[in-house]
């Protein structure tokens, strides 16, 4: 069914609900719960990126006035291990560590500073092994492996039979590249390499768990994968799911990085161990070093066209260095890979994907897992292909993009397909193919990239409940990050019933209150939880109905909510509904379920333009503008989805132009945000959004929309990339397109 909203609040720019809290300091983080006798936790990590451990001394530590638990991997069962899908991250080392950074042990204290003071007295000897600290190390033939014991590891992609530090390929697969090559008048091959980037979300993990003597887990975390976590926990701690409870709580930004178990079984191992609660925060210096950055990567590229520009052959070998471990992805590979094949329609394709183990700083998701590095190889390649067939590289790409009824490179036909047209937005708006400005120091240039994105599926559920008093409240399952997804919710109920969004609230409910949620992730929130709040909603206004027919004899098929009123379509009379709440004595509620796995049929471009100025005597890149152009669907909160774009954007362009997680043998050098620069707003260009007419887009659910979340900044870098190709004629294939980078390709010019 299709919504057909009043225009009262679905549309209508609305600041987000929790802005004032969260400006001013009312908004309750993790870190701001104060429990009646919780300790402090803190965990000692590894100096080392491959070692056995021959032993620990906690004794000393143990002795340390205000230290109330001491606990090492040996006081927990063996195999203790905990990950989204692939089971391989150990609760604390036992036996071996494989990155600079694992937790070898952990102190429950009074405060932060005797839980330091205790974790600098505990002595560990190690034994230091070979370790394999790039790509090419880990694949080379007899190269140390870094889970010796693969084939009792649970969860992978694929099953292992033999032991490898590649322990998935993927492959992604349409005609015959092989074939389609040797047809080709121009074959351009290419390789790109990206590195690590950091969430860089302003909250660090924390957590707070009480191990209750009853077996019963509480926990308090900033995690928006709920469920998921609370199976991901008792697994590593051998409980029942239905033991732990996730409560909720005010997340301090995600941008995927926060759905893991990350301390949380530490803390309940202390918990456990004093019975009381505890808290772990991490510092940055420990996020930066230990959580689950982006992938570095590696991406082979090779096409083959005709001289008139049409692709017939493509193929990709994409590699991620996974790190240490490969717990951290829910699926346990990157899906985005197959963004290497680009939104084109060429006849054989073929992407092959590795995830490949190395001792570094083991990764995870971040915004588009997987796509911005196969995006940047991908949209640079059409360009570098553009130049060999002295083509423009916008013309190259009309050419070749999948429209309306075709199968795209990997075989799918999708649905609402607006490829063209958002690249004619984007062009058109950013002023492409207009003359550069002349300057002997400054070169300028304009690049393109496009890509698509399909929004995920999964599960959630909401309620929405008529108080006597003639307030509403919106229950929902999902545990929001910073997206402003409960203000989207709060619009759609006071858009169904016609009244104003303040007397509507959002209550989140527990995983014991509900039975299952997804979790964030894959942009999935609006998509889903739009359809399920609206359906209770409607299910609310069903019983609402039912209580009228029975009270006072109305037909409850010409009945409406209007504002605090409930009104019979047909004469027009009315009452006030808050009184007929009152007159059952309970609350009316109305459920609204979302089960959706089933693949997406509707696929949403973005393309984005970038404006650069290039100085050719310093290689320095100067970001003038970039211009995105969106095909989303109905856009249900105008500032929210350009809070998105923006966002979005701006990572994109910190991943394009500075971002760097640098790691030398194992150790991130770059483990405080003096050396690991982001983004700030002097840093920004001018940002130009543009938005396809919604109403020719067209997308999923009552409100016929397509997600934002992930959509904007996967573009971003090959665009900035390519613009600097068209301003000073040199290809950057390695980010962030550093001045030093483009200064040695302009002398080597």
């Amino acid at each position: 069914m299709v919504a057909q909203p009043t225009g009262l609040a679905i549309g209508v720019p609305t600041p987000r609900v929790d802005g004032v809290d969260k400006t001013t300091g009312r908004a309750t983080y993790t870190a701001d719960i104060q429990l009646d006798g919780a300790l402090f936790g803190k965990t000692l990590r590894s100096p080392f990126p491959y070692a056995r451990i021959v032993s620990i001394d906690t004794s000393a530590a143990e002795q340390v006035p205000g230290v109330h638990a001491v606990v090492t991997g040996a006081d927990i069962y063996e195999g203790a291990r905990h990950g989204r899908a692939v089971l391989d991250i150990p609760v604390l080392a036992q036996g071996v560590v494989r990155f600079i950074g694992e937790q070898v042990a952990a102190v429950a204290a009074d405060d932060e500073d005797i839980a330091q003071r205790a974790l600098d007295l505990i002595e560990v000897e190690y034994e230091e092994l070979p370790a394999v600290l790039t790509m090419d190390e880990a694949k080379a033939e007899g190269a140390p492996l870094v889970h010796e014991d693969m084939l009792q590891v649970k969860g992978y992609p694929k099953e292992v039979t033999e032991p490898s530090n590649v322990y998935t390929v993927w492959e992604w697969a349409k005609g015959d590249v092989d074939a389609g090559m040797a047809e080709a008048d121009v074959i351009v091959e290419n390789t790109f390499t990206t590195p690590r980037q950091h969430q860089a979300y302003l909250e660090p993990h924390t957590c707070l768990v009480v191990a209750h003597p009853s077996g019963k887990v509480d926990v308090w975390a900033g995690n928006k994968s709920p469920h998921p976590g609370k199976r991901m926990v008792a697994m590593a701690i051998g409980l029942d799911a239905a033991d732990v409870v996730f409560n909720p709580v005010t997340i301090g930004g995600d941008f995927g990085g926060k759905g893991s178990a990350m301390a949380i079984p530490v803390a309940w191992m202390l918990s456990t161990r004093t019975g009381r609660p505890v808290k772990i925060v991490f510092d940055y210096s420990e996020d930066l070093t230990s959580a689950n950055p982006r992938h570095a990567s590696r991406v082979t590229v090779r096409t083959g066209a005709t001289r008139d520009g049409v692709i017939i052959a493509h193929e990709a070998l994409v590699e991620y260095d996974s790190g240490a471990y490969a717990g951290f992805k829910p699926g346990g590979h990157l899906g985005g890979a197959s963004a290497a094949a680009g939104p084109y329609r060429a006849a054989n394709t073929r992407i092959i994907e590795h995830q490949v183990y190395t001792n570094n700083v083991p990764c995870g998701y971040m915004r588009g897992p997987g796509e911005p590095q196969a995006m940047f190889a991908a949209e640079s390649q059409i360009d570098c292909l553009a130049a060999a067939l002295r083509m423009d590289p916008a013309e190259l790409r009309r050419k070749n993009l999948v429209v309306e009824g075709e199968e795209d490179s990997l075989g799918t036909v999708f649905e609402q397909v607006r490829s063209v047209e958002t690249l004619n937005a984007a062009l058109h708006a950013a002023g492409y193919g207009e003359s550069k400005p002349p300057d002997e120091r400054f070169a300028y240039g304009k690049g393109v990239a496009i890509g698509e994105r399909v929004q995920a599926g999964g599960e959630t559920h909401a309620g929405v409940t008529f108080h006597p008093d003639g307030s509403v409240t919106v229950n929902t399952s999902v545990f929001e990050q910073g997206t402003g997804s409960y203000t989207v919710m709060q619009q759609i109920v006071a858009d169904e019933l016609r009244m104003p969004i303040e007397q509507i609230s959002v209550a989140v409910w527990d995983t014991a209150s509900t039975s299952f949620d997804s979790g964030i992730g894959g942009a999935r929130v609006t998509r889903m939880a739009s359809a399920a709040v609206w359906n209770a909603a409607q299910a609310a206004k069903g019983e609402l109905f039912k209580v009228a027919a029975e009270v006072l004899e109305w037909p409850d098929d010409l009945l409406e909510v209007d504002g605090t009123e409930l009104r019979r379509t047909d004469n027009g009379e009315s009452v006030e509904w808050a009184s007929l709440v009152e007159r059952t004595a309970v609350p009316i509620v109305g459920l609204g379920d979302v089960q959706d796995t089933a693949r997406n049929p509707y696929t949403a471009f973005t393309a984005q333009v970038a404006e650069v100025a290039v100085d050719r005597e310093t290689g320095q890149v100067k970001l003038l503008t970039i211009t995105t152009a969106h095909d989303t669907g109905k856009i249900l909160n105008p500032i929210g989805h350009q809070g998105q774009v923006n966002g979005g954007v701006v990572q994109g362009i910190g991943f394009g132009l500075q971002e760097e997680l640098a790691v030398e043998d194992g150790r991130v050098t770059t483990a405080s945000f003096a050396d690991y620069k982001i983004p700030t707003a002097a840093d920004l260009p001018e940002l130009r959004t543009v938005l396809l007419d919604e109403e020719q887009g067209g997308g999923w659910g009552p409100y016929q929309i397509k997600g934002i979340g992930e959509q904007s900044n996967s573009q971003a870098a090959p665009a900035i990339a390519n613009a600097v190709a068209d301003a000073v004629g040199v290809r950057i294939r390695d980010l962030p397109v550093t001045a030093e980078k483009v200064y040695r390709a302009l002398q080597a010019e």
